[in-house]
């Protein structure tokens, strides 16, 4: 029997998590933003184009959050994209866990138009996007925690590239997780 695949990876409670959410605390809520649909579209949109090539759903979902945050689609319009679009890719995906990561990470970077904390969710799919993409889907829990905290960092740097030092207006953010 194939071994059980978790859906994400990394743990809430790792430092490195803990320190991201930190970061991600420090920031407006634009830089939060920008930081995610960047990321997303930088680093989980190739990895589910690979697998699903002329795919465009998490793709139309990216571009559906940019196109909110400058008033050109309203609230409802990219709420249906997401979820009947990107979403949907991802539960239509169960035979191919890789890319489904990969569409479930667009869809919670889009996801940041409804809550910002969506962006944590970002981490934890895009980890295993990432993890299944590089290993594959028989590897020990411990190569897929070390892909996860690479993954961590690697999301934290390019945070840390945009932030803003002091930030005057940081996003207030409350985790449910």
């Amino acid at each position: 029997m194939p071994k059980k695949l978790r859906k994400t990876l990394g743990s809430v409670n790792a430092p490195s998590t803990v320190a991201l959410m930190e970061l991600i605390g420090t920031q407006s809520k634009d830089t939060i933003r920008e930081w995610c649909l960047d990321y997303a579209e930088k680093n989980m949109l190739p990895i589910f184009e690979k697998h699903c090539p002329g795919d465009t759903r998490p793709r139309n979902a990216i571009n559906a959050a940019r196109e909110f945050f400058v008033g050109n689609v309203k609230f409802l319009e990219v709420k249906h994209i997401i979820l009947k679009e990107c979403h949907a890719a991802a539960r239509e995906l169960e035979n191919d866990p890789v890319a489904q990561a990969a569409a479930r990470a667009c869809g919670q970077a889009s996801s940041i138009v409804h809550l910002l904390e969506h962006s944590l969710g970002l981490y934890f799919y895009g980890a295993a996007a990432v993890a299944y993409e590089r290993v594959g889907l028989n590897e020990s829990d411990e190569t897929y925690a070390e892909i996860a905290e690479e993954v961590c960092a690697d999301m934290t740097n390019a945070l840390r590239a945009i932030a803003v030092e002091n930030e005057p207006n940081p996003a207030v953010l409350r985790w449910r997780c």
